[in-house]
């Protein structure tokens, strides 16, 4: 395919604002007052756990926890429960902490990132459950983590606290075992292997954090262990109905600017594309999306670019900012191999585009649905093509703000970034 003299012609493309569900919390006053149980002492140890996800406000939900520890008298040190991200390594988990501003520095204490686990037990008929050394050596146990919807299933309990627990805490041993007994068992085991964590570990408590649809701190509630579990499956609820999605179906082409882990696990969230394809089963739900084309590694994800498998097409661009060993490490964990494949790139976006075009089943281009995000985790404003002005002009949430004009391409056949994208946080 060449750069130059294409024949396809384009479709008008306008920005469309969507109006998502904001909650406007603006501080933690919701943590005034953390659960602690009486029996603790003075100078007990702490292990703090966090994860590896680009949470709003983190570091400020878990300085303050730090300190609210400090003030009990005890000694609270930061415990990275990621599984097997930050290329399984202790070096590579510390190094994903400090990119969310969590540093020993920043947060005045130590992180104790290494990957050595320990058995405590077996989930019937299920996978062997294995927890950080370090945080069983812990007089007490905080979790800290996002509920919302999963990537890979669909159940009473998906990310939040539990799967921190039984997979995060795990490290790479642990969400090895945990996935592969996943594939005979479903993940629904999460549960099952939770209950037996906080029988047997002292978890003082954990804090449960809920995102808007702009992906900005919605709830913070921090939960005793005796109701983690059935607390986290209602929060679970009210996670997916404030979640931003893509208000069109149908579609022939999804356009994706970035990808990365700092956006979803998987890169580019399948509860936002509507695609998945997993050893545990694919989906292909709204908005049923013909082809996906991916343009860009998102600079913060490191190099691992688990989940652009996901797409049609990519460019060579982000097939060169990829890290394999990082990429293939977390893909094989997650027992999710496809997830880590190639698809066909090409050296500009418009020669993807093209390709894109040439196998919707169209006869012309110009009357193609096609959707152009920033990435999965920003919504509020999308480009898109003339064919869905009637879903437009029907739904209340949507709004126009820019003229039709045809897809703007720069002196090397890739795309202009809309001026209001570069606006956004992400």
């Amino acid at each position: 395919m060449s750069d130059n003299n294409s024949i396809i012609k384009y479709p008008g493309m306008a920005l469309v604002k969507q109006k998502l569900y904001k909650s406007g919390i603006k501080d933690l006053s919701a943590l005034s007052s953390l659960p602690v149980d009486n029996s603790i002492k003075p100078e007990e140890t702490v292990a703090v756990a966090v994860g590896s996800r680009n949470i709003s406000k983190i570091e400020e939900i878990l300085y303050y926890c730090l300190n609210f520890l400090k003030t009990k008298g005890l000694k609270p040190f930061i415990i990275p429960a990621m599984g097997s991200h930050g290329g399984a390594a202790s070096d590579g988990q510390r190094y994903v902490l400090a990119k969310l501003g969590i540093t020993e520095s920043a947060m005045g204490v130590p992180v104790v990132s290494d990957m050595d686990v320990e058995c405590i037990g077996e989930v019937p008929k299920g996978p062997k459950i294995y927890i950080s050394k370090a945080a069983l050596k812990a007089d007490h146990i905080v979790i800290i983590n996002r509920i919302k919807n999963h990537t890979k299933f669909r159940a009473d309990i998906e990310s939040g606290l539990c799967k921190m627990l039984s997979i995060g805490l795990g490290k790479a041993k642990g969400a090895a075992e945990f996935h592969q007994c996943a594939i005979k068992n479903s993940f629904r085991i999460i549960e099952d292997a939770a209950k037996i964590i906080i029988n047997k570990c002292n978890i003082l408590f954990g804090i449960a954090l809920l995102e808007d649809g702009f992906g900005d701190l919605a709830h913070a509630e921090a939960i005793l262990p005796s109701s983690i579990i059935e607390r986290e499956k209602i929060l679970l609820k009210d996670a997916a109905a404030m979640m931003g999605h893509i208000p069109f179906d149908l579609l022939d082409i999804l356009i994706i600017d970035y990808i990365g882990k700092n956006i979803s696990g998987i890169g580019m969230d399948s509860n936002i594309t509507g695609r998945h394809r997993d050893i545990l089963g694919d989906f292909n739900t709204a908005p049923h999306v013909k082809r996906i084309f991916v343009r860009k590694l998102s600079p913060d994800s490191d190099g691992n670019g688990h989940g652009i498998g996901l797409a049609d097409f990519t460019t060579k661009r982000l097939v060169d900012a990829l890290d394999f060993k990082k990429t293939y490490t977390n893909a094989i964990t997650a027992i999710s191999p496809e997830k880590a494949a190639i698809p066909i790139h090409f050296d500009t976006d418009r020669e993807s585009l093209e390709a894109c075009a040439k196998t919707i089943g169209l006869n012309s281009t110009e009357d193609a649905r096609i959707v152009r995000i920033k990435d999965t985790a920003t919504l509020e404003l999308l480009q898109v093509s003339k064919a869905l002005l009637p879903d437009i002009l029907s739904n209340p949430n949507l709004k126009q703000i820019t003229e039709w004009t045809p897809f703007q391409f720069d002196n090397n056949g890739n795309l202009l970034e809309p001026k209001l994208f570069s606006l956004l946080s992400r």
